[in-house]
């Protein structure tokens, strides 16, 4: 399952989307909105894609994952709009038989995720904003332009 979606991650049916009997290990990485960042308040994370072209990259990115590791199934969701504290803005899941495999193909999903999809994230604080660049650089926010 490839999934770019407006609404709040389901993380049953992200486990749910993975189980098989074969699989002795399923990873779930969930990354979520924190209240801070660079030693600001955060209030929200707003996330803006080119969809159609951030579904073809992540089904790369599941093919490269298919020829590197041995795993049953894997499930990659991001969200787009508004993020409020907590909630997740993507979910990864990944079942293999055995548990390194799992964890490794989830570690490599949402790294390449964050290197090549077009998915942008703007941080909101309590005075300002400021977009993040892939690798967590940070363009200026308007109240330091000031």
């Amino acid at each position: 399952m490839i999934e770019i979606t407006d609404k709040k991650i389901d993380v049953a049916i992200l486990l749910g989307s993975v189980q098989v009997p074969e699989a002795g290990g399923i990873d779930i990485f969930l990354g979520t909105t924190r209240n801070h960042s660079r030693g600001k308040k955060v209030v929200r994370l707003e996330y803006e894609a080119y969809t159609p072209m951030a579904v073809k990259i992540i089904g790369q990115i599941e093919n490269e994952i298919r020829a590197r590791w041995n795993i049953h199934k894997i499930s990659i969701v991001h969200r787009i709009g508004v993020v409020p504290l907590e909630e997740a803005s993507v979910g990864i899941a990944v079942s293999a038989s055995h548990r390194n495999e799992a964890f490794e193909a989830c570690r490599y999903a949402i790294d390449q995720l964050k290197k090549s999809a077009p998915i942008w994230k703007k941080e909101i604080f309590e005075n300002g904003e400021a977009w993040v660049e892939a690798g967590g650089h940070v363009e200026k926010s308007r109240d330091e332009r000031k």
